[in-house]
């Protein structure tokens, strides 16, 4: 296992990103702004992008596993390797769904709730967001911190 950081061009991972964020004009907000990552192991199993948001502070704004590679360790290979290339980085936030599988594996890998930010799919999203059948409205923010 080999993870990479992607100094071409971010969008032809375009197809990975969309895994986690399905709307392209929202990746758009970030890509460029942030640093991504590629876990290739045999091939490209899972992506990351990661912004700095202000001194020792991080911010998570994708991850994406091939989903026939899920439950493999491969998400939490990536969030490790950010803790360990980022060593000034005391706090990391990542925002998501209300999803019970999602906040499940974020609390294996180290994060607690921080805050919501109420309405962001609704008003964010041109089209209603759906995560293992349940509307996605308010985002939750969580946090690792070192």
């Amino acid at each position: 296992m080999n993870i990479k950081k992607v100094t071409g061009v971010k969008k032809e991972y375009i197809d990975l990103l969309l895994l986690a964020d399905e709307q392209e004009n929202m990746i758009d907000k970030y890509l460029e702004n942030g640093e991504m990552f590629v876990l290739d192991d045999n091939g490209i199993k899972a992506e990351c992008v990661i912004t700095k948001e202000s001194d020792g502070i991080y911010e998570l704004k994708n991850i994406a596993v091939l989903p026939d590679c899920h439950r493999k360790g491969y998400g939490k290979s990536l969030i490790e390797f950010l803790f360990a290339h980022y060593s000034d980085c005391n706090v990391l936030f990542v925002g998501t769904g209300d999803c019970h599988s999602i906040l499940s594996f974020y609390n294996i890998c180290g994060f607690t709730e921080s805050h919501r930010i109420k309405n962001f799919f609704i008003d964010n999203y041109d089209h209603p967001m759906y995560e293992d059948g349940k509307q996605l409205v308010d985002m939750v923010y969580l946090k690792k911190e070192r």
